[in-house]
Order: structure tokens, then sequence, then C-alpha cells
């Protein structure tokens, strides 16, 4: 996979043309999605390269790291707007941190009692959760949040908890 990846690398940058992108996404949009494979953002929501920062971890949780980049991004980087989205068929799905854990040690031997892997039994719950953790952080202020579900088998993005009304 190395060699693979690195010649798509080389030629990537064997034809890499600089644009007038900065760090700051165009559409002032951040996306907060679960890293599954499945999701292609770009396509789902129509952007672009350079309109939105992209943060990805399993399940597209509002955890502490998140928060720490959504708080930077609209400091420091002017986004405005905040979009949750989670998935069916989440490998996170009616888990327990319990049973995540196990998994763990059976794998590597190792204690993962530590850490929270932030599982759901209802996906379109989690969603509204994680919104609402997001509209009431102290550090967020102004930002517009909403999220849907990605429905992995139709491709079909159900808005579970809408922008409120402006």
């Amino acid at each position: 996979m190395y060699e693979e990846l690195l010649r798509a690398a080389r030629a990537y940058e064997a034809s890499f043309v600089p644009d007038q992108h900065t760090a700051a996404p165009g559409r002032h949009l951040v996306v907060l999605a679960c890293m599954d494979a499945r999701l292609d953002l770009f396509r789902l929501l129509g952007l672009e390269i350079g309109d939105a920062h992209i943060l990805r971890n399993a399940g597209g949780r509002a955890t502490n790291d998140m928060i720490r980049s959504l708080v930077l991004s609209s400091t420091a980087l002017g986004t405005r707007e905040i979009v949750v989205i989670h998935h069916t068929g989440c490998g996170l799905h009616q888990r327990t941190d319990a049973d995540l854990r196990a998994a763990v040690a059976e794998r590597t031997g190792a204690d993962a009692s530590t850490i929270s892997f932030h599982p759901f039994d209802d996906v379109a719950q989690s969603v509204r959760d994680d919104v609402a953790v997001l509209r009431g952080h102290p550090l967020l202020p102004d930002m517009t949040v909403w999220g849907g579900v990605y429905d992995v088998a139709t491709g079909h993005l159900d808005i579970v908890d809408p922008p409120p009304e402006s």
C-alpha cells in the first residue's frame, strides 16, 4: 500500500497547480462527520476543495478534540456554520464502551478502559445530542449548527435537526 500511495502522491505533485485558497474555508463551513470510508462529503454536499473544513472521527461525534478544532476554525478562520453528519450502518451503533474495550483487549492485550468510544443506540438521536452540545458550547457562540443522518444504502441525507430560524 505504501508504494501505491507514494506513487499517487508523486503523480499529484507532478501535475500540481497552486491555487488561491487559504486555510479559511470559502463557504465559512465546517463539516463534522464519521470517518466511514463510504461518506463522500464533497459530492454529498456539493463542496469543492477550499469550501469547508472537514473534521472526521469515529461516529462523527462532538468530542473534546473536535470541539478544539471547531473553536479554532471559528475563531481563527472565520467559520460560521457547522453541519453534523452521522450515518446508517455505523460501527458505533448499538455498541457499548464495555464491548468495544473488550474487543480492543482481545485484539491487543492492552487496557482501553480510559477511552470513551462514544457509542450510541439511536443514530438520529446521536446527531441531535451532538448538535445540542455544539449549540450550547460557550466557545462557539453565533454558530449555525444543524445535522442529519446519511443513508449509506440510498445516498439520502435526512435532516434530523435543521438550523434554527434566523
